[in-house]
């Protein structure tokens, strides 16, 4: 049985593990986790001022943009890398003796180092366009702290059906290509629908943008409204995903 700190002690070798991995022979290393968003920004930025340009949006654009593609980019990695994460780590897990649920638990803890650089950008450009810093910066740890809780209980219940099911990792790549036209990324949410509106706002990622863009671009704390939808379907997914786990994780050694 673990006890709290070697529980801390596990998961932070985990997440250094992982880290190392994952840039292991990388030439630009790190820096790979800021082009993406910025090529991305750019071609959006490009695409929705010159050639469509979407005039209802009075923010920089690409600041407007940005606020949605960070939320999106570590949403869509932490999830994919979360439900492979014990079948990669079949070895790991066979020859170590330890909790599971600490697997994809850390898989997703890793890729906020990826977020923190991420969110690092996005401030600097915030304050770059001019909306400088607001005392709402304070609700970012809260935000974002909600959408990984979230992320942990989806990747929990996502690796565990991943074990018996090996084609979860493509469901969702799926799933995450048709979310980036689900989350408001390079779009208001005035455009949505009115009868849509109350459960596109329990969509987490979309939630986590709109409190982003309420913060960062309008100075403003998120509606309680808003926050309690995404309190509740984030601790919900937590629960569930302990659950669900703690049921499939009795038969793992027989598909793995």
């Amino acid at each position: 049985m673990l006890w709290n700190g070697d529980y801390f002690y596990l998961i932070s070798n985990l997440i250094l593990k992982d880290f190392r991995v994952r840039y292991r022979n990388m030439s630009l290393g790190m820096l790979w986790s800021l082009l993406n968003p910025l090529v991305m920004m750019g071609v959006l930025t490009f695409v929705f001022t010159a050639i469509f340009p979407n005039r209802s949006i009075k923010s920089p654009f690409a600041v407007f943009v940005l606020c949605g593609l960070v939320p999106y980019n570590f949403f869509s990695l932490a999830w994919s890398l979360a439900t492979v994460s014990l079948v990669e780590n079949t070895g790991f897990i066979k020859r170590v003796a330890m909790p599971r649920i600490v697997i994809p638990i850390s898989t997703v803890l890793a890729t906020c180092v990826n977020l923190g650089m991420q969110v690092g950008l996005l401030l600097v450009l915030v304050v770059v366009f001019g909306k400088g810093i607001n005392v709402n910066w304070l609700w970012l740890p809260v935000v974002w702290g909600l959408e990984v809780v979230f992320v942990c209980g989806l990747g929990m219940i996502c690796a565990a059906l991943d074990v018996y099911i090996r084609d979860m990792r493509y469901v969702v790549e799926s799933a995450t290509l048709v979310l980036f036209w689900l989350v408001p990324i390079f779009y208001d949410f005035s455009s949505i629908s009115p009868k849509y509106r109350d459960v596109y706002q329990y969509n987490p990622v979309a939630a986590l943008v709109l409190a982003s863009r309420e913060i960062l671009l309008d100075a403003q704390a998120p509606p309680w409204s808003l926050l309690s939808k995404l309190c509740v379907s984030s601790f919900v997914m937590l629960v569930l995903g302990y659950f669900v786990f703690r049921l499939l994780e009795r038969r793992f050694y027989d598909y793995m």
